[in-house]
């Protein structure tokens, strides 16, 4: 049967499987072995948490500039807060403690995305303290140099990709520490 309403919504503009696609990129991309191994990431709960706001950031970024990205960005956003949801009663978080654990989620998500969208503004030492700060627990200015490295290339990259092929999930990361970077 179908639900009376359902004329009222929008249609979606996204194929289905997309967001899953994409967020599946972005969760595998965070979990590369390198960041944790030769870039110094806290292989934690926190670390691998701040790693998929990293890259979930860079392709909201992105998407920005992209026709039709409003639309996926909102679902990007509404699948993290579902895997974060999933992640937390996976976890045995109680269900009087998940909306506080939410907030602070979202919280978390918004207060990074303002100081790296600033950092990103102000150039390449901004985004290394920032990412100092937010990943790297206040250690290890020079990791987090090769961190901003990564972002930047990776904004330029993803700058660089067809917006028809963002929308279609037919698009790669770049590799984590390109050839011409020694960790």
């Amino acid at each position: 049967m179908l639900w009376p309403f359902n004329h009222f919504r929008k249609p979606r503009l996204t194929p289905p499987g997309t967001i899953e696609a994409i967020y599946g990129m972005i969760v595998t991309q965070a979990r590369e072995p390198i960041f944790y191994r030769d870039l110094g990431v806290p292989d934690t709960v926190n670390g691998r948490f701040d790693l998929l706001l990293l890259h979930l950031w860079l392709l909201l970024r992105r998407l920005r500039t992209a026709q039709g990205g409003t639309e996926l960005s909102q679902a990007l956003f509404d699948r993290f807060c579902e895997d974060m949801d999933d992640n937390l009663r996976e976890m045995g978080v109680g269900d009087q403690t998940v909306p506080k654990r939410m907030r602070a989620f979202g919280e978390a998500f918004y207060g990074r995305v303002q100081a790296y969208d600033t950092a990103m503004e102000s150039g390449g030492e901004a985004l290394a303290s920032a990412i100092c700060k937010n990943i790297l627990n206040g250690t290890g200015m020079d990791r987090a140099h090769r961190l901003s490295a990564y972002a930047q290339a990776t904004e330029a990259d993803l700058g660089r990709t067809d917006e028809a092929a963002l929308l279609r999930a037919s698009f790669k990361f770049p590799p984590a520490l390109p050839e011409d970077v020694t960790p």
